[in-house]
């Protein structure tokens, strides 16, 4: 609600002290409301749809759709990076597996890594498919709250560059499994 009531403000060319004027409040409690530190009561939120000439709907939704963006930003950064944690995990695990465990036990430990790296992959697909984004550019838009609908026009006559990658990633961490396996069964 802050950045709502602070935009606002400014879209009617009122300083704090104006603003603080007309709703009887102090200029350091309309500072605390812009800045997060506090939030107005219901009569001021009235008198501030009021002023502002909003719905009070309109006032605090503005704000819920911006934590809605921001949850997203968060679950898909922190799904992210567990799945690069992960797969690089694996990927190094894979010469100690071989050197201290034997037979089909030494592919579990980096297997068992990757498949938490694949998950986590998963989760974010999910989240992308959910905000409706498709590539690495409508990531970057919508982690900067910037307008994904240019953004989309834009790339439309690209390809889906974040599951290509995807799909190569996985090609390239399958094919060094595979040359990992063989190479390991033909010295043994």
């Amino acid at each position: 609600m802050s950045k709502q009531i602070q935009t606002k403000r400014k879209k009617f060319n009122l300083s704090q002290e104006d603003l603080s004027k007309k709703l009887f409040v102090s200029r350091q409690t309309i500072s605390n409301w812009e800045n997060g530190k506090s939030y107005p009561d219901v009569q001021n939120l009235l008198l501030l749809s009021n002023i502002f000439n909003v719905s009070l709907d309109e006032l605090v939704k503005g704000d819920i759709e911006i934590m809605k963006k921001e949850v997203i930003n968060a679950e898909m950064d922190k799904y992210t990076k567990i799945m690069i944690v992960f797969i690089v995990l694996a990927m190094l695990s894979i010469g100690p597996s071989l050197l201290y465990l034997s037979g089909y036990w030494s592919f579990l430990p980096p297997f068992l890594l990757w498949l938490i790296g694949m998950c986590a992959s998963v989760k974010v697909e999910k989240l992308k498919k959910n905000a409706n984004i498709k590539t690495y550019k409508e990531i970057l838009a919508f982690t900067k709250n910037q307008d994904l609908d240019a953004v989309k026009k834009e790339q439309n006559k690209y390809k889906d560059f974040a599951t290509v990658s995807l799909i190569v990633i996985l090609f390239v961490i399958l094919a060094a499994l595979l040359a990992l396996i063989s190479i390991y069964f033909f010295q043994g």
